[in-house]
């Protein structure tokens, strides 16, 4: 027996499995440096726990946002019934309205009023529609929708980047665009009906969106009734109901809600959020709620939301007592 030979064919044999072990671990090391990816996104410098961000179920784009929106006169607008709720934008001198019977089966429209590129959002989990400029830094961002959710809320992506955006945090929060902020813009929130008495030559966005949508059938009524959400959200507070309806302002590091069941119908409310003076008034019949910076007269952004939803975004949010 040449125990020279089998000697040095052990230590060849242990030196190759030596590099193929250290192979291995390094193979492993780059696999868990690798970005995670949800959806084809690659969540790239998160600013949010990767844990939190979860598929809604669907592909990116299976809820395809509108493009190219059309739009009707108010008269026109007969697909629509006077108690439907719209999101109302005006900007340079034009006003739009937008159906929530239509958002709910697309979360984003992106548009141009009045010179100024917008994306109009809404998302059915959370209850919230909000209006936001798509200039971010020397970009002109046009959003889709991710299939993501963080905090049951929409994760919207912009198809320049990539980058995923959150509606209610109102940044982007993974990609290269991450802590990048989106501008808030004053919307009005009411019934369609009011809103043609209030603005006569505005225009309505149409069913013909280039999509084949049941846009008179609502599906979430199910949902809305329940207080249950549809996926996990962090519980901060307990002061209200979870889907308890508040208006949600935000300013600097202060954030205030107003719960719709105490507001005092017609009549003004003024209360600050951080160090501006605002002035709330609620229209129970129209569902609209104004609000006003006492100091400049200026329209003051603000959304409706769930409880839930606002809570979990800003857990130290003070609740407007009367």
């Amino acid at each position: 027996m040449d125990t020279g030979n089998t000697m040095g064919r052990r230590r060849g044999l242990g030196a190759g499995l030596g590099s193929l072990v250290l192979a291995a671990c390094m193979s492993a090391g780059k696999a868990a440096e690798a970005p995670t990816t949800r959806n084809g996104f690659a969540l790239t410098n998160p600013q949010v726990p990767i844990a939190e961000i979860r598929a809604g179920g669907l592909p990116r784009d299976s809820i395809p946002a509108i493009d190219q929106p059309v739009f009707v006169a108010p008269a026109s607008a007969r697909f629509l019934r006077d108690d439907d709720l719209v999101v109302s934008f005006s900007e340079g001198g034009e006003t739009r309205a937008y159906s929530l019977r239509i958002l709910v089966w697309h979360e984003i429209v992106n548009d141009t009023v009045g010179g100024r590129p917008v994306a109009v959002t809404y998302c059915p989990l959370c209850g919230t529609a909000m209006v936001f400029d798509r200039r971010a830094g020397e970009r002109t961002l046009t959003f889709g929708v991710s299939g993501l959710l963080y905090q049951s809320d929409v994760l919207m992506y912009d198809r320049q980047t990539e980058s995923l955006w959150s509606q209610l945090a109102m940044k982007a929060v993974t990609g290269p665009m991450a802590k990048t902020e989106l501008k808030w813009l004053a919307s009005e929130h009411l019934r369609f009906g009011a809103w043609r008495a209030r603005y006569p030559k505005g225009q309505v966005l149409s069913v013909r969106t280039g999509h084949r949508r049941d846009y008179g059938m609502w599906p979430y009524e199910g949902y809305e009734a329940s207080d249950r959400t549809m996926f996990p959200v962090p519980r901060h507070r307990a002061d209200l109901p979870n889907k308890a309806r508040v208006v949600g302002l935000v300013f600097g590091e202060d954030a205030l809600a107003f719960p719709l069941n105490r507001l005092p119908p017609g009549q003004p409310v003024q209360a600050f959020v951080g160090n501006l003076r605002v002035e709330l008034t609620f229209d129970a019949a129209s569902e609209s709620v104004r609000i006003r910076d006492l100091g400049t007269d200026a329209a003051v952004p603000s959304v409706k939301a769930y409880w839930f939803a606002w809570q979990a975004f800003y857990p130290k949010t003070r609740v407007w007592q009367p």
